[in-house]
């Protein structure tokens, strides 16, 4: 016996009848409290994915907690509901859902749908939903209630009092996945008759939009307490049909799918055919082919036994008489089971008309040129047409109905089967709860990709669980579906052996996009800049593809030439075309720029670099500017293969500055040595989880950057939080006793030498001693005693294990084409480990 003295749930609390009559009225209020504070969905997306994951779990405390709830009738129909709400509940599904009705898995933030323009498009909230929920129907309260949430919006939801508590406690315990309590401000579900007005003029009073379902009659009561300029949102009732040609009809096929269409949900569903119509005129076809469909429907596993109540049957059995008194007319020819379970209604008039249901459906002749005008006049209650015929039947026919008023158009046999996503009664649910708002502004923002970034911080929970390592990565890979890895791309191997990174491609678009407004922020102009993408190309390799993918986004002038060795062919294109812009990375435009210096330089066009995969010294920046007359040299992206772009400068950044994309991930630095948060600006490894990955959870991978956090909001006004990466774990070397950082060496060259070109560090074992080379570039590079000494000078502990003769220490000079690279990225090897 389940307890209904407090049988509402209202932000987070259950309450007693009287504590809602007091709160209705004040409801305005607390709305506008809760509005106040924006919802992600990203948080909304999470807890759905948890509380479904719960219902699949037959074990979970939360099923447990829900059974008292369950409607009553056999286990197998309890479990078909839990598996019916799971699948709704899907991070998968809704992430499709939202795509498809709102454009993205963030609709709610303020982006540029051109980057060219400093206009900002989002979909917000309409505000207050009321949701009427019909009776008898588990599933709807709560998943019109989540569709609200979904859109942002502070959600009242009535259930009949008839119903079970199902649609109070579901959502109570999706509201308890939620830590930071937004979901809970935003749900209340209330249980009461309709009978009871002035509870149902106070939910619909302050409303933005109210969410009907049920008959015409249910509408025309709620629509009198919707107040002037509230949107009315109908989900009434329909009639669907089935339309089959001659050659369809006469398949058994066939036959015996549209008896399975008319049999499920006992024709409950508002997609279940009610009419089947045939291409003819032939009254003896018509009478032929229904006392086929009557042996169909005989040959179907039997309904389940249930008493109708006197409305259903008085209908049913006064439109079985009806009919039969019309066969003395010629007009119709009844078939029905003995037991009354199925009936077949032959009539040879075509007009649509409602079924009494139970498994009772029309069979009417309807000649396709006759569709449209018979069909119009009920176009409001169209709904579903299952066809069956050859595929050009199927294609005239789909526009024929579509235009007579239906909104679906299913094969027979899937007439009550959907996809996520799937628009309900011709209209997208999520966009009749929202807004399409817009914001102009002048070219101060010409840097800003998303203005909500100006406003707020992305706040996300911080993952739980053990660190993860690419080995981690690389296992988790094996795991994942095949429908989840549409995309395949393989690390550039300048860290060790190239590692497979899997990707949807709704995940690489969000990732692309994400980018891209980086890129914006990094004073990168789609409008004016002309664009030479120069990322290495093919083994999989995703770095000139994913740029091709955000220029693309962008709409970016772009000159896809990708990286070759042809030097003075690039150089030559890039005079040709007049390009202004090099995307690519640091060692090739070094070598292509130094090649070609007196082309690049007469040419005189090259005015920004924005370089990704490695990173340019100071001294190389200096030359490049003063050499080359180069004005912008900023990050194009920092990331990985697998856990795609990490971070992004803006215009205020330097170095090795970038702000983090919060949007997508959260960020940890732990102690190098063991799963510890360092204190706040000190250094350590760099921690991702990434978010919003289908058939993947990345959580906690530890990506083999060095770095620390920094404090305080930027100059650029960006809330996103900022770090500066120090260098990866591998450039720290162990040898001869000591830890050596390549990074050092960088920075030595350029502050002692003035040295701005790449350095490779060689490591050996010798028959007494190990050995360390530092390769720099012949063009370049200073004497080679000179060079040592200074190396020698500013590193003790090099000059230490020299003077243990623990150390061989040399100093050499090389082409730079000679400089060992990744094979398929062309990145520079920092550290060249040799040693057996």
């Amino acid at each position: 016996m389940t307890d209904t003295t407090n049988q509402h749930y209202w932000q987070g609390a259950f309450i007693g009848d009287d504590e809602v009559a007091h709160r209705l009225t004040t409801l305005p209020s607390g709305v506008a409290t809760a509005l106040a504070a924006p919802l992600d969905t990203e948080t909304v997306l999470a807890a759905c994915d948890t509380l479904a994951r719960a219902l699949r779990d037959p074990q979970h405390p939360v099923r447990e907690r829900l059974a008292p709830h369950l409607p009553a009738g056999a286990d197998e129909d309890a479990e078909e509901l839990l598996a019916e709400l799971a699948a709704f509940l899907d991070r998968g599904a809704l992430g499709r859902k939202l795509r498809r009705e709102l454009g993205g898995t963030a609709p709610q933030r303020l982006n540029r749908p051109d980057a060219r323009e400093t206009v900002y498009e989002a979909w917000a909230p309409v505000g207050l939903v009321a949701h009427i929920a019909p009776g008898n129907a588990a599933t709807v309260a709560p998943l019109s209630l989540i569709e609200g949430l979904l859109a942002g919006n502070v959600n009242v939801l009535k259930t009949s009092s008839a119903d079970t508590l199902l649609a109070q406690h579901l959502l109570a315990e999706l509201a308890a996945q939620d830590p930071t309590g937004a979901i809970a401000e935003r749900v209340i579900v209330l249980r009461f008759p309709s009978s009871r007005q002035e509870w149902l003029r106070l939910m619909c009073a302050g409303a933005d939009a109210v969410a009907v379902w049920g008959g015409e009659a249910a509408v025309e009561g709620v629509a009198a307490h919707v107040p002037a300029g509230c949107r009315l949102v109908e989900w009434g009732h329909k009639i669907s049909f089935a339309y089959l040609t001659s050659d369809a009809w006469a398949d058994e096929a066939t036959l015996t799918a549209l008896a399975k269409d008319i049999c499920l949900f006992e024709q409950q569903a508002c997609s279940s055919p009610q009419v089947v119509y045939l291409d003819t005129e032939d009254t003896d076809e018509l009478h032929a082919f229904a006392e086929r469909l009557g042996a169909a429907l005989a040959a179907q596993p039997a309904p389940a036994e249930e008493e109708l109540d006197p409305a259903e049957y008085a209908e049913l059995t006064t439109t079985e008489h009806l009919a039969r008194l019309e066969e003395h007319l010629g007009l119709t020819r009844v078939l029905a089971a003995p037991d009354g379970s199925w009936r077949v209604m032959a009539d040879t008039r075509p007009a649509l008309t409602a079924s009494p249901l139970h498994r009772s459906v029309w069979v009417k002749p309807l000649p396709r040129k006759q569709l449209i005008a018979t069909l119009r006049p009920m176009r409001r209650y169209l709904q579903t047409a299952g066809i069956a015929g050859s595929r050009t039947d199927i294609a005239e026919l789909s526009a024929t109905v579509l235009a007579a008023g239906a909104t679906r158009v299913t094969p027979i046999g899937a007439m009550t089967a959907g996809y996520p996503g799937e628009p309900h009664d011709g209209v997208y649910a999520l966009q009749r709860y929202s807004r399409r708002v817009a914001v102009q502004a002048d070219q101060r923002f010409a840097t800003t990709a998303c203005l909500d970034d100006l406003a707020r911080p992305a706040v996300f929970p911080l993952a739980t669980g053990p660190l993860l390592d690419k080995a981690a990565v690389q296992d988790l890979n094996r795991g994942v579906d095949p429908a989840d890895a549409e995309l395949y791309f393989r690390s550039g191997g300048s860290t060790g052996t190239p590692a497979l990174s899997l990707f949807t491609y709704d995940d690489y678009d969000v990732q692309m996009h994400a980018a891209a407004r980086g890129l914006l922020a990094a004073g990168y102009d789609p409008a004016r800049d002309r664009t030479a993408n120069l990322f290495y190309c093919g083994g999989m390799y995703g770095g000139f593809i994913s740029f091709f993918s955000i220029l693309e986004r962008l709409g970016g002038v772009q000159m896809p030439m990708a990286a070759g060795p042809d030097h003075r062919a690039t150089a030559e294109m890039i005079a040709a075309y007049q390009v202004d812009t090099l995307f690519g990375m640091p060692s090739y435009l070094w070598q292509l720029l130094h090649e070609e210096a007196d082309l690049l330089r007469s040419y005189g066009g090259i005015r920004k670099i924005y370089y990704g995969g490695e990173h340019f010294t100071k001294e190389q920046r200096r030359t490049l500017t003063e050499s080359f007359g180069i004005e912008v040299i900023r990050s194009l992206t920092y990331g990985s293969t697998d856990l795609g772009p990490l971070g992004y400068q803006c215009t205020q950044s330097s170095g090795s500055i970038h702000h983090l994309h919060a949007d997508l991930h959260t960020m940890e630095v732990v102690d190098v040595e063991a799963d510890r948060p360092v204190a706040p600006g000190e250094t350590g490894r760099l921690v991702f989880t990434t978010r919003a990955r289908r058939g993947q959870h990345l959580d906690r991978y530890v990506i083999g950057d060095l770095g620390r956090a920094l404090p305080g909001r930027c100059p650029c006004g960006s809330h996103a939080p900022r770090f500066e990466l120090l260098g990866r774990l591998g450039e720290v070397m162990r040898v001869a006793t000591y830890f050596l950082n390549y990074r050092r060496f960088v920075a030595i060259a350029a502050e002692h030498l003035g040295y701005g070109g790449e350095i490779q560090a060689v490591l050996t074992s010798g028959a007494v001693r190990e050995g360390l080379t530092l390769r720099m570039e012949s063009s370049r590079a200073p004497e080679l005693g000179t060079a040592r000494e200074a190396f020698l000078n500013a590193y003790p502990e090099v000059r230490s294990a020299v003077a243990e003769k623990l150390l061989d220490f040399t100093v050499e000079s090389v082409d730079g084409a000679a400089l060992a690279r990744a094979a398929t990225s062309g990145k520079l090897l920092a550290v060249v480990d040799e040693r057996r």
